[in-house]
């Protein structure tokens, strides 16, 4: 039984994992073509029909060139960054709830990989971990850009970090529980916690932004100021596990989104959806439906970054001290005084 337990794990960390990296790769292709779109281009149209094979060609490209370590960097954490980056990145997806437990035959498989009670600790902890493969790159580059560039991610990430902090209080509120799946589970068919949080939601949107580097808010990376910020040193594979990191970070991000006040898995109709295709491909079922979730919310992140110009960095600031959070300490008072009038009541 153990080693059953093992082996179904195992399959579903690299079941995790290889979607993950699938979803990354993809998403630099879609982003290109989003952008096209926008801009009334086409986009890449070289490599296979419409340009599906471009992920591979650029992952190809990355392996093939030519790796630089600079002569007065720090050579082991120059090394370090971008593995720390990716690490942090790949991790956050193990207490995701993927769907509800498969049935085969007498056999009940869990769709996630584990289930710990304080999954949404786990969530943050891993997201301020992921600051320092940022951190350590732009250090150890020896590069007054890379240098820079890491100071705005590090600051950047603590006062989204706070804002984001204090936007999930009030869905603690609501659900009671830390557990992402009892969350998950609450939000059966349509009670998703958007409309009992929605100024939390919008917050945390933001924060999302921020803590991804993502446009409007990647002032540690933008090219017309840093030359490229934490990244300008690196060539190789270790400039594409930087991207590669953003890419899986917005992924998680955008799961977790979707978990949170979206309802993961849950959708309208679904007790109808399990008697009609049974406990094996019903769950499967509401995994789709959560995926196509994920994705809307991946396309808005490409969306607003082709879209809204980038933040001078003193707006960036100025929106997350004295914007969001103290909207973020409102939505937690007027959460509890609701939730305090109502069982009063």
């Amino acid at each position: 039984m153990e080693i059953n337990f093992v082996i179904e794990k195992f399959l579903l960390i690299v079941v995790v994992f290889a979607i993950s990296l699938v979803v990354a790769m993809y998403s630099t292709y879609a982003e290109r073509k989003v952008a096209a779109f926008l801009q009334d281009r086409y986009g890449p149209d070289r490599a296979g029909p419409f340009g599906i094979l471009q992920p591979l060609a650029d992952g190809i490209k990355m392996f093939m060139k030519e790796e630089i370590i600079p002569a007065n960097s720090n050579k082991w954490l120059f090394i370090l960054g971008p593995g720390l980056a990716m690490f942090c990145a790949c991790i956050g997806t193990a207490v995701i709830p993927w769907g509800q437990d498969i049935q085969i035959g007498d056999k009940t498989i869990p769709l996630q990989v584990t289930d710990v009670n304080v999954g949404l600790l786990y969530i943050f902890g891993v997201i301020s971990l992921g600051v320092y493969g940022v951190l350590i790159g732009g250090w150890a580059s020896n590069n007054k850009f890379s240098l820079l560039s890491s100071i705005r991610a590090a600051s950047q990430n603590i006062s989204y970090e706070i804002a984001m902090g204090l936007s999930i209080i009030g869905l603690i509120l609501v659900t009671d529980t830390l557990s992402l799946r009892e969350i998950v589970a609450q939000q059966e068919g349509i009670k998703w916690n958007v409309f009992y949080q929605p100024l939390g939601f919008i917050i945390f949107l933001v924060c999302a932004f921020a803590e991804t580097n993502r446009a409007p808010f990647d002032l540690a990376e933008c090219e017309a100021e840093l030359n490229s910020g934490y990244m300008v040193e690196y060539s190789s594979m270790k400039l594409g596990f930087y991207m590669f990191a953003e890419y899986i970070n917005m992924f998680v991000s955008s799961t977790i989104l979707a978990a949170l006040y979206f309802g993961g898995y849950n959708y309208p109709g679904m007790g109808y959806m399990a008697e009609l295709l049974g406990p094996t491909w019903a769950p499967l079922f509401g995994t789709l439906i959560f995926f196509l979730k994920i994705f809307a919310f991946i396309f808005f992140f490409m969306w607003v970054r082709w879209t809204i110009p980038r933040f001078r960095y003193d707006q960036l600031m100025n929106l997350g001290w004295k914007g969001l959070i103290p909207f973020a300490i409102a939505n937690i008072v007027i959460t509890a005084i609701v939730i305090a009038l109502t069982n009063n009541f």
